[in-house]
């Protein structure tokens, strides 16, 4: 699985080395070679398992499915980002890990409940 593309639906194989990739990148953090450009893809589907070829050179919309199992497999890529969240079960069931980290005011310290007489003149 692509840790780049998190709804890759195709995978391709690279022409310089002749193995399979999810994407560019994944080829990239993997191989000392750079990714050899060609007008003719082979790609896997990942839907139905069969490989197909296609001609980058005329590629026309019809080309963006797969012609086994007409998978839609040009679609934007989701693309992994960073969340800030809560580990472990539903907050809402079990409130016992939500921690409040905020400071709590000393009432002692608040400027209302001081006495300001013997300075105001």
């Amino acid at each position: 699985m692509c840790k780049h593309i998190l709804n890759a639906q195709v995978s391709i194989r690279a022409p310089c080395c002749k193995q399979w990739f999810d994407c560019a990148e994944c080829h990239a953090e993997t191989q000392d070679h750079m990714l050899r450009k060609t007008t003719e893809m082979a790609f896997m589907c990942k839907k139905c398992k069969k490989a197909f070829r296609k001609d980058m050179s005329n590629y026309e919309e019809s080309d963006e499915f797969c012609p086994h199992c007409d998978n839609h497999y040009v679609i934007d890529a989701k693309t992994p980002q960073a969340v800030i969240g809560v580990e472990g079960e539903d907050a809402r069931v079990d409130a016992r890990m939500l921690k409040d980290d905020r400071v709590q005011q000393d009432p002692t310290r608040s400027i209302l409940s001081r006495d300001f007489s013997d300075r105001v003149g």
